[in-house]
């Protein structure tokens, strides 16, 4: 019987690979990823991390609304305050992610040159 990483299909490899890209404090959605990828889709990324999540930070790749993965908010949570995550209170008072503020771009695809142009 062989290690994980061979009967690990290649997508979800690359998947595992972003989500550990991802620096703390910050998260990427399941389509962000996928879109980083360029290919497989929000639902394939989600099940990738349903399966296999749990070698990588999987708290760092979240549902688009900000939710944190349904039967482990109180571990995620956890995690988020450690690594200073923006959080936001609904009116409910359960936090979720502050996704303007937490969300994670891939590192500046597309967004390198913006900076220091006055």
């Amino acid at each position: 019987m062989g290690g994980m990483s061979e009967e690990l299909p290649a997508y979800a490899e690359r998947v595992l690979d972003a989500a550990e890209r991802i620096p703390p404090g910050r998260v990427m959605t399941y389509g962000d990823v996928a879109e980083w990828l360029g290919e497989g889709g929000p639902r394939q990324v989600g099940r990738v991390m349903a399966l296999y999540g749990g070698a990588v930070p999987w708290w760092r790749v979240v549902r688009a609304d900000g939710r944190p993965l349904p039967g482990s908010e109180l571990r995620a949570l956890q995690h988020y305050r450690a690594e200073s995550t923006p959080l936001r209170l609904t009116a409910g008072g359960e936090a979720r992610l502050d996704m303007p503020r937490a969300r994670w771009d891939g590192g500046g695809h597309g967004t390198a040159g913006d900076e220091g142009h006055t």
